[in-house]
């Protein structure tokens, strides 16, 4: 992966993509996400990209090893709220 802070000034296809080639997170999950975090107040798109990158990484870390995030029927809401949460962005 890119320097974490270079990768979020990438154009929004490069974005979801690099999401897509290092964590397997296709682009409907992407949007998914980006959008519940906009929904949650972040609008500045560096600092919604980073929760995404932050959110992404704090599953995948978490996925036993496993080469791809992977979140289940209904999963991806009940990990987004468990994010929040504990982060409390």
């Amino acid at each position: 992966m890119e320097n974490n802070q270079n990768c979020l000034h990438l154009t929004d296809f490069s974005f979801q993509k690099m999401c897509e080639e290092e964590f397997g997170i296709n682009r409907g999950v992407y949007n998914e996400i980006d959008k519940w975090f906009y929904n949650k107040g972040l609008i500045d798109i560096i600092k919604r990209r980073r929760a995404i990158l932050n959110f992404i990484l704090f599953n995948f870390n978490a996925n036993n090893g496993q080469n791809r995030v992977r979140f289940g029927n209904g999963g991806l809401r009940k990990k987004l709220v468990e994010y929040y949460d504990q982060v409390a962005i």
